[in-house]
């Protein structure tokens, strides 16, 4: 957490004046607005961050639990029917057990893009109608060096759980029933790394959602509630 939090810029007290446009004046200044923004960020992407990685994070969590690929989904199907669910069952914890290795690694990649952003981009994320403008940005501006920090922890992960062996146990055991035809190949690395990144969006997006609308007294600093009551009011 102290990665993001300590990129943080100063917080400049409600109501004071540091620009042109002044708290006192019932709006917020620049500091104000890219302060809470990032600070907003912040809470979502850490909380997120720490669900996904923790054991379960994603394999207990419909929304983003990483199921079958779907070229292999006839794989699973015709497994089960043959009575080898358990297998099935081992190697999608093993892929969703390697989402969560990975996803630990991405708070660096959310500091240099929380760097990077401008005063322009925080009062667009803010005054947006879309409810997921602050994440929106984010895919924008991390997906690329998430998919290149990712995929060697993935790699690393997918051996340590043993997804290679699932893997060739489960198309094995496929390949070896008189139904099949063909081989089925996937590039299990690529799939389980952009399944974490959807997985860390999705999180992120509903963290941005609790923000947006104050749920769960989720605006809990002063910035936030300045900020974000601005915002309410522009409404």
């Amino acid at each position: 957490m102290s990665q993001i939090a300590n990129s943080l810029p100063q917080t400049t007290t409600p109501g004071t004046t540091t620009n042109n446009t002044g708290s006192t004046s019932g709006t917020i200044t620049q500091a104000e607005a890219t302060t809470g923004i990032k600070q907003a960020l912040n809470n979502g992407l850490q909380n997120s961050i720490n669900t996904l990685s923790a054991s379960n994070g994603f394999y207990g969590d419909a929304l983003v639990k990483i199921m079958m690929p779907q070229e292999a989904q006839k794989v699973e199907q015709v497994l089960r029917s043959a009575g080898m669910g358990k297998l099935v069952d081992n190697f999608l914890m093993s892929l969703n057990r390697a989402a969560e290795s990975a996803v630990k690694e991405a708070a660096p990649v959310f500091v240099n893009s929380l760097s990077q952003m401008t005063v322009t981009d925080a009062f667009n994320i803010l005054l947006s109608s879309q409810q997921d403008a602050a994440t929106s940005f984010f895919k924008r501006t991390t997906s690329a060096t998430l998919t290149q920090k990712f995929s060697p922890i993935v790699e690393s992960a997918l051996g340590k759980n043993n997804v290679g062996t699932y893997w060739t146990q489960l198309t094995s055991a496929y390949n070896a029933l008189p139904l099949s035809n063909n081989k089925v190949q996937t590039d299990l690395k690529a799939y389980v790394t952009q399944k974490a990144i959807d997985g860390l969006f999705v999180k992120v997006a509903g963290e941005e959602l609790k923000i947006r609308q104050n749920i769960g007294g989720s605006r809990n600093s002063n910035v936030l509630q300045s900020v974000f009551g601005w915002v309410d009011k522009q409404k």
